[in-house]
């Protein structure tokens, strides 16, 4: 638990998500988009996160819908571009994160020197989609072999949108990821991106997660976020920081500090 306070330096931190736009490849790219563009988005974004006042922030690319069980080259490269451009900007810490691709993720991480990264990294389950297994044995032999000691994993229990092909409890799922596969931080989900988590889950796997920190993983607005940490060591933010709270939006400055105003009078409670 003190490797959370030791790397975003308070209690409870508010980890961004900053959405990436449609790369190039992905279906959403289109005939006016650009490098350029997406690069001048980004930037735009992480810096109103950063002004308005947040803890962390994790890159993704959120908007390669529908998203890859195998990442295309091109995905990763321009991740890595858009990254490295980035780089100088960025503030506080920050983590990287492939969508649907846990060892790409960890690969972008060692390019990029990202402090954490955030993914399904474990089950078997099924949507729209198909089938997902995932290979956690590989992706944690890629970090030790890469010598990223320091980066720290955050592991979904419940993978958004989808279910777990063979469905146990959250808390039997919950202390077997912790006993067999190490994770450095659980997040808890709701049912896709931006839909409220519900916090009897945050605490059903805070009951058995022992001393790895808990993060509610979706759906935390200005008007829950004060439930969700009171039963959760953090949280992940995206949709709530977007113009009129809505996924395809863009990040409105006045909408993240609102929202962290909230959470800086919190904290002044701990």
């Amino acid at each position: 638990m003190n490797w959370i306070k030791e790397m975003f330096k308070v209690k409870k931190p508010i980890i961004a998500l900053l959405h990436l736009r449609a790369l190039p490849g992905d279906p959403l790219f289109s005939e006016e988009s650009s490098m350029e563009k997406v690069i001048e988005q980004a930037r735009f974004e992480l810096v109103s996160l950063q002004e308005g006042g947040v803890d962390g922030i994790l890159i993704a690319n959120e908007f390669s819908l529908p998203y890859e069980k195998n990442v295309s080259y091109v995905t990763v490269a321009a991740m890595g571009r858009i990254i490295g451009e980035l780089k100088k900007d960025i503030l506080i810490p920050f983590g990287v994160n492939i969508v649907s691709n846990p060892l790409a993720t960890i690969d972008l991480a060692a390019a990029t020197g990202a402090d954490f990264v955030r993914s399904t990294f474990t089950g078997a389950y099924v949507g729209e989609n198909g089938i997902t297994d995932t290979n956690i044995p590989e992706t944690l032999r890629r970090k030790k072999a890469l010598g990223l000691n320091k980066l720290k994993l955050f592991y979904k229990v419940n993978p958004e949108s989808d279910i777990y092909l063979a469905e146990r409890s959250i808390e039997k799922t919950t202390k077997s990821l912790i006993f067999h596969c190490f994770p450095d931080g659980l997040c808890v989900s709701g049912n896709s991106a931006g839909v409220e988590t519900d916090s009897s889950l945050i605490t059903r796997v805070k009951s058995v997660a022992n001393n790895t920190p808990v993060f509610c993983n979706t759906g935390c607005t200005k008007e829950n976020i004060i439930e969700k940490l009171s039963y959760s060591d953090g949280a992940c933010v995206g949709t709530a920081f977007k113009k009129e709270g809505k996924f395809e939006n863009f990040i409105e400055k006045k909408r993240v500090r609102e929202f962290m105003e909230v959470v800086f009078e919190y904290r002044k409670t701990l």
